[in-house]
């Protein structure tokens, strides 16, 4: 089949497609997926705009480094009107060579230059985009790019590994005018990417080799733990292998690499896990920055004693336990609960949807018998009311869940139970979501004098190396626990969570089976646990951005073209703001 009639077999296919989301058989299987990935996340076919953000500083300088021998290389070699591209992993241009000026103005004019994302969830199908949603090489000709202003191009992408965690850090991009498409470009584009990934080892071998000369040189005259690591590599003495457990390696590396920022050398006191607070001096060991092949800390334990205090708690079961956490956030709220808890009075627990409020309402009843009701019951029970009533006179806790979503017709009654409290025994709690404004349910809201407020997953990253363990635990009653491994908890540390300690547990509890009892390594998460930006520390201002963001996100449905309306700003300058602000676009629509 000639280039000329397969092309015609795939605009017919496609026209059939746009027209009533049908496949066809002229299409592969792997394009015929990437399409309806396009439609779903809204890509028009018919779209220009690509969003664009600036290649600054060296955040991909392993990458750049490495590839910039190959690209030279294959920008002399490669003739004919051919482009090499290198991307990173948001799929962002950040190098390109193109031979002649007409390939080089036909690439200009569908922003095909450094800065301009290309991901699929922007642009459609597409030879970067395309590679990072499927994480293996794949090839695009012509009228299987999914936009029109891109079918003039067949280009095949490689994706780029990191030698030590096997992530996905790159892509590397060759790409040429549909005529001169040749079968030769999947072969060259694959041992180009091989090559590149060799480079990027040898220099992370040298970065090894240089945290465990360092690591030698100090312990050899100190009696402190010492650790030498970076994000995929860790060295410990004996006094340090004492003092950690697995997840403070995850810790150790986001503590040292925000108080570093732009430093040599700080000093710090870090709380571990077990509640052990040290005493530490971190470094950096090489040139610093992106360049730097790690860190270096030295930690003795703080004042004579081993631990800080728990707060001491009555015995409960594992799943009604309060979960622990060292963040000032989650510090801050346990503070509160346990101030309401020695008030007496009645106490509305709220937060975001599985950010663990019946599990932080349950700690006021001090041990004894504690009964949930559900309000958004109440109208499916006729005797639901009459239950609370009888519940109230009698001692212990009462925990009535979801109040926000308590139906208007039930709210009159309810406020009548809640305001008489003749007879009553029980302690009263409550459990709601944000404020329901202006409906019934929101006055529901003051017959408690006392409030707490269960910060979300998303401000405390830190608090998920704590409350892992647990939950593993608690999913795994009988035997030994497995452990979370530090590359697996990296990446969850550097997610949003916008389902809380819910959607953790589910993400664990998926690691769990996976693992089949062995430790959860990163392979072992659900695909889309699987990678994350680095996590970024935002200032109070940048933080309230950020919520802003995420609220019109949440009103629109996750549709990015109407949140940018309700913000009053461009979908571009959207985009550009979520990226900068550490947002994964590719949890929302279009």
């Amino acid at each position: 089949m000639t280039l000329g009639e397969r092309e015609g077999l795939l605009r017919t296919a496609r026209e059939r497609f746009l027209a009533d989301g049908a496949g066809a058989p002229a299409l592969r299987p792997e394009i015929a997926s990437s399409w309806r990935r396009s439609r779903m996340q809204g890509v028009t076919p018919n779209g220009d705009d690509v969003p664009f953000e600036p290649v600054l500083g060296d955040a991909n300088q392993m990458l750049t480094v490495a590839a910039t021998p190959v690209l030279d290389w294959l920008a002399d070699h490669l003739d004919g009107g051919t482009a090499v591209i290198l991307a990173d992993a948001d799929a962002r241009i950040l190098d390109r060579r193109a031979d002649g000026r007409t390939l080089s103005r036909h690439l200009d004019k569908v922003l095909a230059a450094p800065g301009f994302c290309f991901g699929e969830e922007h642009i459609g199908t597409n030879g970067i985009g395309s590679v990072l949603e499927s994480s293996g090489p794949v090839m695009i000709a012509g009228a299987e790019h999914f936009r029109d202003n891109l079918q003039d191009f067949t280009c095949v992408g490689a994706p780029l590994r990191h030698p030590v965690n096997r992530r996905v850090v790159g892509v590397l991009d060759v790409c040429c005018r549909y005529d001169d498409t040749s079968e030769l470009m999947k072969p060259l584009m694959l041992a180009a990417s091989r090559e590149i990934e060799s480079r990027m080892y040898a220099e992370s071998s040298l970065r090894e080799r240089m945290l465990l000369e360092d690591f030698l040189q100090v312990s050899r005259r100190t009696s402190a733990a010492v650790v030498s690591l970076n994000q995929d590599f860790i060295i410990t003495n004996t006094a340090a292998a004492k003092l950690l457990d697995a997840a403070d390696h995850a810790l150790l590396w986001d503590w040292a690499s925000t108080v570093l920022a732009g430093r040599a050398e700080c000093t710090g006191e870090i709380r571990l896990g077990r509640d052990v607070v040290v005493q530490a001096r971190a470094r950096t060991v090489g040139e610093g920055g992106h360049d730097a092949a790690g860190v270096l800390i030295e930690m003795r334990r703080r004042g004579p004693g081993s631990t800080a205090r728990r707060r001491p708690s009555p015995a409960r079961s594992r799943s009604e336990a309060l979960l622990p956490g060292r963040s000032a956030a989650w510090q801050r709220a346990c503070l509160e609960l346990a101030t309401a808890a020695r008030s007496g009075l009645d106490v509305l627990v709220t937060g975001e949807a599985g950010a663990g409020k019946q599990r932080a309402a349950r700690q006021l009843g001090d041990g004894d018998a504690t009964t949930v009701l559900d309000v958004a019951l109440v109208l499916e029970n006729p005797v639901w009311l009459d239950q609370l009533r009888r519940r109230l006179s009698l001692p212990g806790l009462v925990v009535l869940a979801h109040l926000d979503l308590a139906p208007d017709a039930a709210c009159p009654p309810l406020a009548a139970v809640l305001d008489d409290h003749s007879g009553r025994e029980a302690r009263l709690a409550a459990t709601a979501g944000s404020p329901a404004g202006d409906a019934a349910a929101a006055r529901l809201f003051d017959r408690f004098p006392a409030r707490v407020e269960i910060p979300p997953l998303r401000y405390r990253p830190e608090d998920i190396a704590d409350i892992a363990p647990v939950l593993i635990r608690d999913r795994s009653p009988d035997g030994p626990t497995p452990r979370l491994q530090a590359g697996a908890l990296q990446v969850l540390m550097a997610l949003d969570w916008p389902g809380n300690l819910r959607e953790l547990d589910a993400a664990l509890s998926a690691g769990l089976l996976r693992a089949m009892g062995s430790d959860i390594a990163l392979t072992h998460l659900p695909s889309e646990y699987r990678q994350a930006a680095p996590r970024r520390r935002l200032a109070s201002l940048k933080r309230a951005e950020r919520e802003t963001i995420l609220a019109a996100l949440d009103d629109a449905a996750g549709n990015k073209l109407a949140a940018a309306e309700r913000l009053g700003i461009a979908r571009s300058t959207l985009y550009r703001k979520m990226r900068a602000l550490g947002l994964d676009d590719k949890r929302w629509g279009a």
